[in-house]
């Protein structure tokens, strides 16, 4: 029997290191190729939400059929914007393409976010200066104020077509 056996102490060599998790290779993965850190942060998000939306599933045993449904939940169920729904659909690719090196096929089956459209103006009130406006916010009509430099030149305008 060694010293070290006789005396309880258990040599167990290098710690087994193990390799990085996902997260964590995904962030390398951005700061490799001197992405924002906001953009970093954004992805990485993007991913734990589709690895949660699939009840913890590994991406690597997932693939354009899961992330179609992701990218399609986000635009029916959450009404996010086009825009967020792209920030997503890019984070996803990222992920396959530099962290998991896995092509996916062309993602034509993904419902496409709406475009909102901007505000329409009904009309403007002189008399009382009120804009009001259609399609505001949350799909309500909405009336707001305009400066009064932006009342004058509409007044002028609208006296000499």
């Amino acid at each position: 029997m060694s010293p070290a056996q006789a005396s309880g102490v258990k040599h167990l060599g290098a710690p087994a290191a193990s390799p990085p998790r996902l997260l964590d290779r995904v962030r390398e993965a951005v700061r490799v190729r001197h992405y924002s850190i906001r953009t970093e942060s954004a992805y990485v998000d993007w991913v734990r939400r589709y690895i949660h939306f699939h009840g913890r599933r590994h991406p690597q045993e997932m693939g354009a059929a899961e992330v179609t449904a992701f990218l399609t939940a986000l635009a029916v169920e959450r009404k996010v914007s086009a825009s967020t729904q792209s920030q997503a659909k890019s984070a996803l690719l990222f992920l396959y393409r530099r962290v998991l090196g896995v092509e996916l096929p062309w993602l034509d089956e993904v419902r496409v976010a709406e475009h909102r459209r901007g505000l329409l103006v009904e009309g403007v009130e002189f008399e009382r200066r009120e804009l009001p406006l259609r399609c505001g916010k949350a799909g309500q009509n909405r009336v707001t104020m305009p400066p009064e430099h932006l009342v004058l030149s509409l007044g002028l305008l609208c006296l000499h077509p």
